[in-house]
């Protein structure tokens, strides 16, 4: 009898065992594409285009009264919206995903809410779902789907918070509730849509216990179970979400996205030209991919629909360069440390494709050290030709690498920045001590 409760004991171990191991896996799973994508494209439409002001904020803020903001609803017109063209474009980018707003802070819907009157359909000229018609043909140009959502509504009465300066209530247990009821309404719309990134805001208002965080997660992953959330649900996101500055050191999760605008303004406004070239943006795209993360790249487009010519011009000239380089993009993961090159780098998921992102036209041939591995091959990305690498300095007696030179012509380089491709014989391995002096020769 004891030998067979041992045994049973050892069985349902074994089962939890494996359901974590599951649990796990299929967590693993469901991040792969984002691990994977590299870039994406944000979006940020709503009412506020119509005046071209900050969204959402500008009332909050007090730069402009709660009524003169709202008055933007009789000029949002989307008479021009054509989301086909819309996914086209994000294809051409280059971006594997798209987030799209559903909802700012200013509460209005951009698809047919049954939770509230404060929709694009009922009060506005557009006067249709906008939502809809854009995951449709998004998702028949293979991008993925993500839908932004601000947990909080300044426009809501049920909501504690208005202004700045000015809250609706303090204590309201009866006025909460019928909040979060709402809050769960609109996310439970939301999941028809079977989006495969929720992209959450706003969570710095209440604590996860109030907001109901945890349940909110459990809802989306029992109706939608392969999504991914971002790292604003009060910490029950999948993923890191540091916004505009680039990261100095690679966020702890292992999954994370830089999100950036174009210019300084999330939504469109006309007077903001102070827009960041190709060749920046490259460069900032290349300093995420080095450190394993991923660039959410913002667009505004103006309330008719248009996307302004700056930002596609921006669109277009990335993906002239994801294009050329796509092996040396999607799917790779994290470069080797600083110091070993003067420069960002990756790695192919095997570990065994070293790749070198040059940012600046070299004076002399490019150096790396510390590579103990042999270098079979050497070329340029996007372009084929082979480069000649030389290693100087290597003594039979020292463990310590030789220094490689790698020839780089100023005929095959890039316009924006240059990648080169290194074969090495197995994984990456490098050198990281502090060098040896001669004991025996």
């Amino acid at each position: 009898m004891k030998k067979i409760k041992i045994a049973v004991v050892l069985f349902f171990l074994a089962v939890i065992q494996t359901i974590g191991q599951e649990k796990k896996g299929t967590n693993e799973d469901r991040m792969e594409w984002f691990k994977d994508a590299k870039l994406g494209v944000f979006i940020h439409w709503g009412i506020y285009s119509v005046n071209g002001i900050d969204e959402s904020w500008s009332f909050y803020n007090k730069y402009i009264s709660y009524t003169d903001y709202m008055k933007q609803l009789d000029g949002f017109t989307a008479k021009n919206y054509d989301p086909e063209q819309w996914a086209q474009l994000i294809k051409e980018s280059g971006a594997k995903y798209t987030v799209i707003t559903t909802k700012h802070h200013d509460g209005v819907a951009l698809w047919d809410t049954k939770q509230s009157d404060l929709n694009v359909v009922k009060k506005t000229k557009a006067k249709r779902d906008l939502i809809t018609p854009f995951v449709n043909v998004a998702r028949k140009q293979n991008l993925k789907i993500g839908l932004y959502y601000s947990l909080l509504d300044w426009s809501n009465p049920d909501y504690p918070n208005f202004l700045r300066d000015q809250k609706r209530y303090t204590n309201d247990d009866t006025k909460w509730n019928a909040f979060t009821k709402f809050n769960f309404g609109q996310l439970e719309e939301l999941t028809k849509f079977n989006p495969d990134l929720y992209w959450f805001d706003g969570d710095w208002e209440q604590s996860a216990e109030k907001w109901k965080a945890k349940e909110i997660r459990e809802l989306l992953l029992q109706k939608t179970p392969n999504t991914i959330i971002n790292s604003r649900l009060q910490g029950y996101g999948d993923y890191a979400t540091p916004e505009q500055g680039v990261p100095i050191v690679k966020p702890d999760n292992n999954y994370w996205e830089l999100c950036m605008t174009m210019n300084n303004s999330w939504g469109y406004q006309p007077n903001d030209k102070n827009y960041k070239s190709v060749n920046q943006l490259i460069r900032i795209f290349v300093d995420c991919i080095s450190m394993g993360g991923n660039l959410l790249l913002d667009i505004g487009p103006k309330p008719d629909g248009t996307i302004p010519e700056e930002q596609v011009a921006v669109l277009k000239g990335i993906g002239r360069w994801t294009n050329k380089h796509a092996e040396a993009v999607y799917g790779t993961r994290a470069g080797i440390p600083f110091g070993y090159f003067n420069g960002y780098t990756a790695l192919s998921k095997d570990k065994t494709i070293l790749y070198l992102y040059v940012d600046n036209k070299p004076n002399g041939p490019l150096l790396i050290k510390g590579l103990k591995n042999k270098v079979n091959r050497a070329w340029v990305v996007g372009n084929g030709t082979k480069l000649t690498t030389n290693v100087v300095g290597k003594q039979y007696w020292s463990e310590v690498p030789g220094l490689l030179y790698i020839d780089l012509p100023e005929e095959v380089q890039d316009t924006e920045v240059t990648v080169i491709a290194l074969q090495l014989e197995g994984e990456v391995a490098l050198y990281g001590d502090k060098g040896q002096v001669i004991e025996n020769n």
